[in-house]
């Protein structure tokens, strides 16, 4: 019989989405997650199945979110790291982006603020 869960999922979740925003996915480290939420790796593998499955559920929850800037960083995270080689991610990130009616002027700006040029468009210097 499984033991029950000793960790709020929304919570974990959450704390795993500030990391990858923070650091991206290939810079995010499994001990990264552990440290972020506070779950032991085994639970982590168990209710996620795998750093991939954590990142796809963070996904998820970023399709409810109402920061903007922060489902935009997952988004391009999606895009830029994992979309090029997982055509599910793939999809479920243009279903989002759809879904949410994203634009990619939105995501463009996103990504340019990202960098440190959020006015670039403006002649302006960040």
């Amino acid at each position: 019989m499984a033991r029950p869960r000793q960790f709020d999922e929304t919570t974990a979740i959450e704390a795993a989405a500030a990391v990858f925003r923070q650091r991206g996915y290939n810079a995010t480290s499994v001990d990264h997650l552990v440290e972020a939420t506070g779950v032991h790796r085994g639970s982590l593998y168990g209710a996620f199945g795998s750093k991939h499955g954590l990142f796809a559920r963070v996904l998820e929850h970023v399709a409810d979110d109402r920061d903007d800037a922060g489902r935009l960083d997952i988004l391009l995270i999606a895009l830029l790291e994992l979309a090029p080689e997982d055509e599910r991610l793939r999809a479920r990130a243009r279903a989002v982006i759809q879904d949410l009616g994203t634009s990619p002027d939105q995501l463009g700006r996103r990504l340019l603020a990202r960098a440190g040029l959020p006015d670039i468009d403006n002649g302006g210097t960040p």
